[in-house]
């Protein structure tokens, strides 16, 4: 990594990670950035499954259950969100009812971020899907993205008030998820050291990580400008819970 790139990757960060915190400590914005987690965590949860999947046919029983571990704990981590949405009495909107209603509107919720543009530039959608996505291209991509997600939920975690059981809970599962990003980031950086020389996973490494400092420059620039703005993600009321909606640990306290 040059000495710019890593000057506007620490700059970027920065930037981030006051934001987050701002969004996550503010009673007004927590509830759409808790939904926006939970929609990001549950959602990876079929992609990850089927990565483990192809890798147990390609004979890697190891990363096969790395990643069916992974896959477990963002099943958790959307509880957990989800948890916290209904302590605020909230919960993630139904957008496959909404589509319904503006089928119109469709096209334009597939489209990717102009954060993920940048950091997958080149890539097409079929060559991210996870039965064509090179090993290598998952391993580093989301390696940086785990990396990064365990600092930034740690620093979320450190703004929230104590004066409350809500947000005291919510700190503590927020640290939970965190450790959680951790361990991923690790079996992710092992995964490419079984692959390749350490040369290479350093080389691998720099080039996402610029990625990553050019998808934030195109997201701050987005926020800047006024496109994209964040929509409403969530709607009073709370799910209807099912046996397999039972809380997390972390929250039971709450």
């Amino acid at each position: 990594m040059n000495f710019l790139t890593y000057v506007l990757h620490v700059v970027g960060s920065g930037a981030i990670a006051y934001y987050t915190a701002r969004q996550i400590r503010d009673p007004l914005t927590r509830p759409n950035t808790l939904a926006g987690f939970q929609l990001a965590e549950s959602g990876s949860v079929p992609f990850l499954t089927k990565l483990s999947q192809r890798a147990k046919a390609e004979g890697d029983e190891w990363l096969a259950e790395k990643l069916t571990k992974h896959a477990a704990d963002e099943t958790r981590h959307g509880q957990i969100f989800a948890h916290a949405l209904k302590q605020l009495n909230k919960q993630v909107i139904d957008f496959k009812q909404e589509r319904e209603k503006k089928p119109e509107e469709k096209s334009k919720e597939q489209q990717r971020s102009p954060f993920f543009d940048a950091f997958f530039k080149d890539y097409s959608p079929e060559q991210l899907k996870p039965e064509n996505m090179e090993w290598n291209v998952f391993l580093a991509s989301t390696y940086i993205l785990e990396l990064d997600a365990s600092k930034d939920f740690v620093r979320m975690a450190n703004v929230l008030p104590e004066n409350e059981q809500t947000s005291r809970n919510l700190k503590k599962s927020l640290l939970s998820v965190a450790q959680d990003e951790t361990g991923h980031a690790n079996y992710l950086y092992e995964a490419m050291m079984r692959r390749m020389p350490a040369t290479q996973v350093q080389q691998l490494v720099d080039e996402w990580r610029t990625r990553k400092v050019n998808a934030l420059l195109a997201f701050t620039s987005n926020m800047l400008q006024g496109k994209d703005k964040p929509r409403s993600l969530v709607q009073d009321g709370v799910p209807v819970e099912t046996p397999a909606d039972s809380q997390p640990q972390e929250l039971a306290a709450v």
